[in-house]
């Protein structure tokens, strides 16, 4: 008789708290209609309730379009292990897109040969992902929504204002919903690494925005006990949620056994970890943070791969199930 009587219970509070939470996201999307009403809130893959406000809103963190360059020759700003995002792409001269701009930014729109290029980071996940603008036919641009899920900055589409979970690239709300952007291969290094790899490259220009560019404004974020905006499950393993992982599909191979071993051979792919990149996140100039190192992931030709080198705790949220390659 007790069982049922607390069975009972529990099944009402249950009901009482998921008629609550669906409250709650009604709201939600009652809100953010007045600020995307062009976004279809009817179309989505995700429960609104996971999605949160970052702090600013739509566009209060701007992309920059159509970046400027200039040859590495000309650079004088950056310090010598400041991390860069490296595009090589063929028949293309090499570019840099520094991490001090994209603090500030998170996503350049930027076209090469032609072909449009979107350019992300996320600092509260450490997501650095380079993706190709052209989906079934048409050419995307891409803005900061100002929302964030898993600690992750969603961007929304400025063709159909949809919006995309930037560690992804996938559509999560609006037309696009189930949409994905194809990844173009990139890899973050140090400034000196690039510049003497690429002496006739190019490297973007510092925008033409207020910004206090070459400083960090999450001071200390890497080190801290628990990631910011984050309610989820930490990794498992014991391994701490913001150590930095390199994320290949629905594998990830932890940055401590990366920098003990130098060189891990598996999975059809030889990855490799060199010291000489400063963290983006650890003290106020960008420049002086703690060595991270750097890493190359290659197939076994030899070719560059894509892959992502992100939070441990941003990996496991979006790939719960995923591999966690942690060696003998």
């Amino acid at each position: 008789m007790q069982t049922a009587i607390h069975t009972t219970a529990r099944n009402a509070i249950l009901t009482l708290m998921l008629t609550l939470l669906a409250g709650v996201a009604s709201a939600q999307v009652s809100f953010w209609q007045n600020e995307w009403p062009k976004t279809d809130f009817a179309k989505k893959s995700v429960d609104f309730i996971e999605i949160m406000s970052g702090g600013p809103p739509k566009d209060g963190i701007p992309a920059v379009d159509n970046p400027k360059f200039i040859k590495v020759a000309s650079e004088t700003r950056l310090d010598p292990r400041e991390p860069v995002i490296t595009l090589e792409m063929p028949g293309q001269t090499p570019r840099a897109y520094p991490l001090r701009y994209l603090m500030w930014h998170e996503i350049v729109n930027d076209r090469i040969g032609g072909r449009p290029v979107t350019v992300t980071y996320c600092p509260l996940c450490n997501s650095a992902i380079v993706f190709d603008g052209r989906l079934d036919g048409q050419e995307l641009t891409f803005g900061v929504t100002g929302k964030l899920r898993n600690s992750d900055m969603i961007m929304y589409d400025r063709q159909t204002e949809s919006w995309w979970q930037q560690a992804l690239g996938e559509g999560i709300v609006g037309d696009m919903t189930g949409k994905r952007l194809k990844r173009i291969v990139s890899w973050m290094e140090s400034w000196e690494t690039y510049s003497k790899r690429n002496p006739g490259g190019l490297v973007m220009d510092q925008p033409g925005s207020s910004r206090p560019y070459g400083r960090n404004p999450y001071v200390g974020y890497d080190g801290a006990p628990r990631p910011f905006l984050y309610s989820g499950e930490n990794p498992p393993h014991g391994i701490h949620p913001l150590m930095r992982v390199v994320a290949v599909g629905d594998r990830a191979w932890p940055m401590d056994r990366l920098r003990k071993e130098g060189e891990i051979r598996e999975a059809g792919l030889t990855i490799t970890w060199k010291d000489g990149q400063a963290s983006a996140l650890d003290t106020a100039r960008i420049g002086e943070g703690r060595d991270v190192g750097m890493i190359r992931v290659r197939d076994a030709q030899g070719r560059d791969v894509v892959h992502d080198v992100m939070f441990a705790f941003a990996f496991h949220a979006f790939f719960p199930d995923g591999k966690w390659m942690l060696g003998n």
